[in-house]
């Protein structure tokens, strides 16, 4: 039976549950991991809790042909949370709450995954415009294997 957990919440406190879910989703080191916690400025932290930390997210202030965005960076479920809609329920709370979204899919499966989910709208990277010093702007960049990688955006109307 799957599950749809309602308890999100959206923070600026950073603790070791964040941290430790975010190296087991993507292999980052410790340093790695408080390096971008420290270093980027603009941003805030969507969690979905059942107890514990099942699954969270972080949006990024950018900027696109001069509207403002949540970019979401660092999409990821806990191993035994997933299956269970937790991104869902993550990425609904984000339409419910801002009007602008954009990401950029580390891969095809994840091209398929956001599309189903409404980002839908394809956008170039070189127009996505961050307020963060260059080593954040290039993390947050990295980690597409796309050939041609792209943003997607998800517009709430």
């Amino acid at each position: 039976m799957q599950r749809i957990m309602d308890n999100i919440t959206e923070t600026t406190a950073y603790g070791e549950d964040i941290i430790s879910l975010w190296q087991q989703a993507f292999g980052d080191s410790r340093e790695d991991v408080l390096f971008f916690l420290n270093n980027c400025w603009n941003k805030s932290c969507v969690c979905l809790y059942d107890g514990v930390l099942c699954s969270m997210l972080f949006l990024v202030d950018c900027n696109i042909g001069g509207t403002e965005y949540k970019y979401i960076y660092a999409a990821c479920t806990d191993k035994s949370s997933r299956e269970k809609g937790c991104m869902t329920k993550l990425l609904e709370y984000c339409r419910s709450n801002y009007s602008h979204l954009v990401l950029i899919p580390a891969d095809e499966r994840l091209v398929d995954y956001y599309g189903k989910r409404n980002f839908n709208h394809k956008i170039n990277i070189q127009n996505i415009l961050f307020n963060e010093c260059k080593e954040i702007k290039d993390y947050l960049l990295e980690g597409c294997s796309l050939a041609e990688p792209f943003a997607l955006a998800c517009e709430v109307e």
